[in-house]
């Protein structure tokens, strides 16, 4: 500001001349743009340091704010966390579905393989006959021990347990280290013994029974075949013991067939049948009587091959009627509280005929709703022929016709309408008013 002053002074001074004059105005004037540049940098400079500590200027010259800037950087790294974060969690859901479908196609695995293990063919290797050693004794018993090896199934003599008996054992699928719980056993045991031996357990139970107590109890006295056996099935529950008597050959040559046997143990062997009646009703014991060795050993080969087959079809789940077949009619009908239901099990009742179609079955229930209505209609009818032929001009309606031309091509067309005829007619009559539970329908 001094320097605009001084040039002001100098622009109005009198005691200079002329080229003086011209001098100092032309320096005046210089100073003055010299100084009118520097006032006017100096807020530019301000405003751009200003600028500098708030933010900045774009390429488009367009100023931003500090502030943005770091909100924008902020907001970029929000964004960024949350997309890796989804990212990581689709991975972690991608690895728990992978997991999983690997756990499920193991359990099918697992479960195939252990199907596989419980079919027939397959479980009856992991059984294990075991035989009494007592019974070697008996040259006949190498039939069974051939037999046996030929089916190439394992078998093993021991010396404990029931004398003269046959029991089975098998490998547990899931093995642990307790020796003891891989092998189970099996609860079917046949305890093989001469007719002698039968008599002498006879004996043995005629002797130490006594009238007063009950039977069934146990009596001390001389170790014999049917004390070895009473004390097993009290020491072993859930056992079922079936005893096979053999009957010798020279005694099958003499005439010996079974209604001889009988005739003979019902006039001089009473006693055997109250022995036999005995271990039936108080301990489930049943008795058979074969004629050899060979018999014996079909006996056994049969008992093994139905102890084979028993998991699978545990595991497959027969049903209690196994004669129906599988399929959506042979399964129930749901019937509510309403009622609703009841037509349908109406229709099934007549569908369950021989020869008898759903459309033909419809056609019955559908004049008649009710088997009640059917009856009433019959009890209405003057005559048992009118009876019997009440439904033979009902129409049936449904179904198509199809007719062969050639070895692989079949036409098919449509039905035509057709009666349900007295046949079907006369055999609904006698199934809903015939008294006779023994009466064939067809």
């Amino acid at each position: 500001m001094s320097a605009v002053h001084r040039a002001n002074a100098w622009e109005i001074s009198d005691s200079e001349n002329d080229e003086s004059d011209d001098i100092k105005a032309s320096s005046s004037s210089s100073c003055v743009i010299l100084v009118q540049n520097t006032s006017i940098n100096e807020p530019n400079t301000s405003s751009a340091s200003a600028r500098a500590d708030d933010g900045g200027i774009s390429a488009d010259g367009v100023q931003i704010s500090g502030r943005r800037r770091r909100r924008r950087r902020e907001e970029v790294l929000e964004e960024l966390e949350t997309r890796t974060a989804a990212k990581e969690r689709r991975r972690e859901e991608k690895d728990k579905l992978k997991q999983k479908k690997l756990q499920e196609q193991l359990r099918r695995k697992e479960a195939a393989e252990r199907l596989n293990l419980l079919k027939p063919e397959n479980f009856i290797k992991s059984l294990t006959a075991h035989i009494h050693a007592v019974l070697l004794q008996d040259a006949g018993c190498d039939v069974l021990l051939r037999n046996l090896d030929g089916l190439q199934w394992r078998n093993r003599i021991e010396n404990q347990g029931l004398p003269n008996s046959i029991r089975w054992t098998q490998q547990a699928l899931q093995q642990t280290e307790d020796e003891d719980k891989n092998v189970i056993e099996e609860d079917q045991v046949l305890m093989v013994i001469s007719h002698n031996e039968l008599e002498d357990m006879v004996m043995s139970h005629k002797t130490v029974t006594n009238q007063s107590a009950l039977i069934g109890d146990m009596y001390e006295g001389a170790e014999s075949l049917l004390d070895h056996l009473y004390k097993y099935l009290t020491r072993t529950a859930g056992k079922v013991v079936t005893i096979l008597v053999m009957i010798s050959h020279q005694q099958r040559s003499g005439s010996w067939d079974e209604d001889d046997l009988d005739l003979h143990l019902s006039q001089h062997h009473l006693d055997t049948e109250e022995l036999l009646v005995h271990l039936q009703l108080y301990w489930n014991v049943a008795v058979h009587f074969l004629f050899g060795w060979q018999e014996v050993t079909d006996h056994v080969i049969a008992l093994t091959k139905a102890l084979s087959k028993r998991p699978y079809k545990a595991l497959c789940g027969d049903p209690d009627l196994g004669f129906c077949m599988d399929g959506s009619w042979s399964a129930g009908v749901r019937v509510d509280r309403d009622g609703h239901g009841l037509a349908q099990v109406w229709t099934r009742q007549i569908q369950q005929l021989n020869r008898v179609s759903p459309a033909m079955a419809k056609a019955v229930t559908s004049a008649y709703p009710s088997p009640s209505l059917l009856l009433k209609a019959y009890e209405e009818l003057p005559s048992e022929e009118e009876r019997r032929r009440l439904l033979a001009d009902l129409t049936v309606v449904g179904g198509a016709k199809e007719r062969r031309v050639g070895p692989d091509l079949t036409v098919v067309g449509g039905a035509k309408e057709r009666r349900v005829g007295p046949e079907l007619a006369g055999r609904v009559h006698r199934l809903l008013t015939s008294q006779n539970p023994h009466l064939l329908l067809d």
